[in-house]
């Protein structure tokens, strides 16, 4: 009883018989519709990700098993967050809150890969994934999160798995992470600010000079490069490229007669 086994990436509940699906299930003879559709069915909870799929078809007699994977936690995280991505400076922005519910539904669905013995223990292995991304956790930076439930602070909640919020609880979150975005957007202007006056007072200086001001300041790396381009240097040979010594180009010599 020969079997083959196709594996592909697709978004949640947007299979299609295109490609990578259609031209490899083709050749095997199964109704492909038909997977497509029982691949939606599967995967339609994580919708808006990339969710990894396997199909194994037995050759001769047609049948079929799908066996969906999980997308990465930091991928789920941002969904239970409803964020696009995490913050680039996780230490100092940090772009939204969620409940440990949430936690607990992520680490649920990330059993089979996560290290930890316990749910307790996975519950954790999620908090950091979040303090990575500048999520917090119960209104408190994700680090603190974890301490809390070391103290046994979520006990109850891991030991019923709840995983539902309501509608409020909800609402409190999208409000929550409005505010932190315009947190970023006010430090960001704050830093933009600072960081020119250095610049104006200082006008002249080297790039090297006027980066260590900033540094000093604590301004983001991320505005640093932005108003402080990398200095690129010309290719041997460029046009412009100085090849003679003192960096003049030798004088042609006059024709011999």
């Amino acid at each position: 009883m020969a079997k083959e086994k196709i594996e592909a990436l697709v978004e949640g509940g947007k299979a299609t018989a295109a490609p990578p699906l259609g031209p490899a299930l083709g050749p095997l003879g199964v109704n492909i519709g038909k997977v497509v559709m029982d691949i939606n069915k599967k995967t339609e909870s994580f919708r808006g990700m990339q969710v990894p799929v396997k199909v194994t078809v037995d050759t001769s007699t047609k049948e079929y098993e799908i066996t969906i994977g999980t997308p990465p936690a930091s991928a789920l995280i941002k969904k239970e967050a409803g964020i696009e991505k995490g913050s680039g400076n996780p230490l100092q922005d940090k772009v939204a809150d969620v409940k440990i519910e949430q936690i607990i539904k992520v680490a649920k669905m990330k059993s089979d890969n996560l290290l930890g013995k316990t749910l307790k223990e996975k519950v954790k292995e999620i908090i950091g994934t979040c303090n990575s991304m500048g999520v917090m956790v119960e209104g408190i930076p994700a680090k603190d999160a974890i301490k809390l439930v070391n103290e046994g602070k979520f006990d109850e909640e891991i030991r019923l798995e709840k995983t539902e919020l309501s509608a409020a609880e909800l609402k409190e979150l999208e409000a929550e992470k409005k505010r932190l975005a315009e947190e970023i957007v006010k430090r960001r202007e704050e830093f933009m600010k600072k960081a020119k006056e250095i610049m104006t007072a200082n006008e002249g200086k080297e790039r090297g000079f006027l980066k260590g001001k900033m540094v000093e300041a604590k301004i983001p790396q991320a505005i640093i490069d932005e108003l402080l381009p990398a200095e690129t240097t010309a290719a041997p040979g460029a046009a412009g490229a100085a090849p003679g010594a003192g960096g003049q180009a030798a004088a042609p010599k006059a024709d011999k007669k």
